[in-house]
């Protein structure tokens, strides 16, 4: 195809800038090149951040990038740059927090920032339309103002941007944390001391304030819906809902409060509604409604993953099979429309096809019925709120389908449903599945929505991470095979030599891997890896996280002896210079670097015998717990390493080992209680004694060629056999073991 204007990002190998290669703005790519032009030319920069599954981003490239008056202003006033926020998300984060700065609160993407030449903002907004527009400035008006304002009032734009600047250094670290700790100088009995007779780190926050902070979510949340009460969009909450299963067992005030209740509500409820898709599997972004029922279409590969771990972790806690069987919906969409031939994840599907947001997932009635005949699809229609008239109402929107849409999704539990039809439960899932699957391959002849291809090593860590535990907790292979080979994608792709190290890279799509790695990516990628190990005693697995991990420490971690030393930079030390170095630990759409990392502390801490990781965890949740304590909602995973850190230092965490054939269904049923899916008849089925959070997992088969070398190897293993030639389980806490025991109901009494 011949364009008739083909730009800088021609280059690039992100889908999200390669969607821009041929408008006739002159974008160029972030990078020394696009700096200096503008330093040479005294030019202002406009700066583009997106994604490519970002459906507004696609209508500000219709409506003005693609224009050629937009392109003049834009290739005349201000040097161009275009970045993928995935790709970069140290850029994305820097100048997001300039955006909502100057929007007084309001963030979100495309993200629009003027910047002067050497990258400092100086105004900042989201989506303009390309003309004035119900109290929002049209994109020309605003080009051209900023180009005048650069002309006739330099130096107070200058004078302005070096303020932000100053602004953007206090937001890029943490403010007001805990008391100091060099955790260089002292060792781990030196990182803690008494308090209450209780052993906690130094101006850490205690155990009573992560309950408070608990129960504040539990009072923010919707008790008819589920999920957050705030605003009109529902985002998946699932760090929140992790917090709340793990605080449970340590608070009286939150047992007696909806807690529980308000977990499974919100869990159902998004199950049901039309934020999952109920054909193909997988979780939408977010809801635009307090009901679930619209979503924002896209599918991004982190909340695949932090969704369906969540599910696991629901279904541990409380026995349901529902919450199981949809984390499964989302794998096997992952595994079927996500993974690439050779094993790592794509990163998104987008929420619009031919140019409308949804349209490769909306039904009408006349659809349903021709795709399975007039009786099926009245079942059908009937099960999933699929009428004539439609569910989602929006007159005259263009991005939308035309006629009467339907969006998928349950009205009751299903055995309520089969009751009031007369038939039997395995009647209707049978006749259910049938016409799912006839539905499914209708849909599939539609235009699918974008595909964002490239494959990147954070997501992919969190991607890891989930499948090896869905292997672990529903017994699946398949769960664990998706996993290692994705693991074997990044090890042998996405990696590169540096001064004898192999570091990690960000991105890769096209035979292509680029963009020295972020803290993020060392973090989840370091957490899928120990999660693999666990799951399966392979030590390949959990050697290269220690060499991960201690990459990460000599370049990410916070040296500075000052009142707020310690944790992880987002950038390592030989990065490019930008700005801001920040040092965070917020958890936003996906955890922060420092809140999973402190939690990988903790764990490799015991299966690698290290002290030394046990006081770097000590380091990073003393200085972010001031953070925590003022602002909870933003900091639900560290709240989670709070609770995890404080029974390591009081009960410790349950070091369980199992060795045995990994085949022998006696393992097997040992591994079941150990992930709490195997609940003896003898004991309650009660959430204290299934779900385990804080536990590490080694195994040991006997038959294995390096079985000894293993042994060695990891300090838990060390003195474990077979009792009796039996499968054997040893649990060990605090510093002292229970007797070894071959039997699964003994093993569930003592883990209880």
């Amino acid at each position: 195809m011949t364009h008739k204007h083909t730009n800088q990002l021609i280059h690039e190998t992100s889908p999200y800038l390669l969607q821009h290669a041929h408008n006739p703005v002159n974008w160029h790519p972030w990078g020394e090149a696009a700096l200096k032009l503008a330093r040479e030319r005294n030019l202002p920069i406009f700066l583009s951040i997106g994604y490519a599954a970002c459906h507004w981003c696609h209508v500000m490239e219709h409506e003005s990038f693609e224009k050629e008056d937009v392109a003049a202003i834009l290739n005349e006033h201000f040097v161009s740059i275009k970045v993928d926020r995935e790709e970069r998300p140290d850029l994305d984060e820097i100048y997001m927090n300039a955006t909502v700065m100057f929007t007084r609160g309001h963030g979100g993407w495309p993200m629009s920032v003027w910047l002067t030449p050497e990258g400092k903002p100086f105004f900042a907004g989201t989506y303009f339309p390309p003309e004035d527009y119900y109290q929002r400035p049209g994109f020309k008006r605003v080009l051209l103002h900023m180009a005048q304002l650069w002309r006739e009032r330099h130096d107070d734009i200058l004078s302005d941007a070096t303020q932000m600047v100053e602004a953007l250094s206090k937001m890029g670290g943490p403010a007001g944390g805990g008391g100091s700790m060099d955790v260089g100088a002292v060792g781990a009995v030196g990182a803690v001391g008494a308090v209450g007779g209780e052993r906690v780190a130094t101006g850490l926050l205690p155990l009573e304030a992560v309950a408070e902070a608990a129960s504040h979510i539990v009072r923010a949340m919707d008790a008819r819906h589920g999920g957050m009460s705030s605003g009109s969009n529902k985002f998946p909450p699932s760090m929140a809902i992790e917090l709340l299963l793990r605080m449970l067992p340590h608070s009286e005030e939150l047992r007696k409060s909806p807690a529980l209740e308000l977990i499974e509500l919100t869990l159902d409820r998004m199950a049901r509604g039309g934020i999952y898709d109920h054909l193909g599997g997988g979780i939408a972004r977010y809801s635009t409604d307090p009901q679930w029922l619209v979503p924002h279409f896209e599918k991004m590969l982190y909340d695949q993953a932090l969704v369906s771990a969540i599910y696991l972790d629901a279904h541990v806690a409380t026995g349901r099979e529902d919450f199981a069987s949809t984390a499964r919906g989302i794998f096997d969409y992952v595994l079927r429309d996500l993974q690439h031939p050779e094993g790592g994840f794509y990163s998104s599907e987008d929420a619009d096809s031919e140019g409308k947001e949804g349209k490769f997932y909306i039904w009408t009635w006349e659809q349903v019925t021709d795709a399975l005949g007039e009786k099926e699809g009245a079942l059908f229609a009937q099960v999933y709120d699929v009428t004539a008239l439609g569910n989602w109402d929006h007159p005259g929107d263009a991005h939308v389908p035309d006629g009467a849409k339907n969006i998928l999704r349950l009205l009751k539990p299903m055995d309520e449903t089969a009751r009031q039809m007369g038939i039997s439960r395995e009647e209707l899932d049978l006749r259910l599945s049938e016409s799912r699957a006839k539905l499914l391959a209708v849909r599939n002849r539609r235009v699918r929505p974008g595909l964002d291809d490239k494959i990147l090593t954070a997501w992919n860590g969190l991607m890891i991470a989930s499948l090896a535990k869905g292997y672990a907790v529903l017994n699946d292979p398949q769960y664990l095979i998706a996993a290692e080979r994705a693991a074997n994608f990044i090890l042998k792709n996405m990696q590169q030599d540096a001064n004898g190290e192999k570091r990690l890279l960000r991105s890769h799509r096209a035979g292509k891997s680029h963009l020295m790695a972020y803290a993020d990516d060392y973090a989840f990628f370091i957490n899928g890896l120990t999660s693999l190990y666990e799951a399966t005693g392979n030590l390949r697995w959990l050697a290269e996280a220690e060499r991960l991990l201690d990459i990460t420490l000599k370049h990410y971690w916070d040296r500075n002896p000052g009142k707020n030393g310690g944790g992880l930079f987002f950038t390592a030390d030989d990065h490019e210079q930008l700005i801001v170095r920040s040092k965070l630990a917020t958890d936003n759409a996906i955890p922060s670097a420092n809140s999973v990392m402190a939690m990988n502390l903790l764990r490799l801490h015991l299966l690698l015998g290290r002290n030394d990781l046990h006081t770097r965890a000590a380091g990073i949740l003393t200085v972010f717990s001031g953070q925590a304590a003022r602002q909870p909602f933003a900091h639900e995973l560290l709240l989670c390493g709070l609770e995890a850190w404080h029974q390591c230092v009081t009960v410790g965490f349950q070091e369980i080992t199992i060795v045995g054939p990994l085949d022998d269904v006696r393992t097997t049923e040992l591994l079941r209680v150990v992930h709490g899916t195997h609940r003896p008849n003898t004991l309650p089925n009660s959430q204290p004694n299934s779900y385990r959070p804080n536990k590490v997992v080694a195994l040991l088969d006997p038959r294995w060629p390096n079985a000894a070398a293993v042994a060695k190897a990891v300090p838990q293993l060390v003195g474990k056999t077979m009792v009796n030639g039996q499968p054997t389980a040893y649990v060990c806490q605090n510093y002292a073991c229970q007797s070894p025991v071959t039997d699964a109901r003994t093993l569930a009494q003592q883990l209880a």
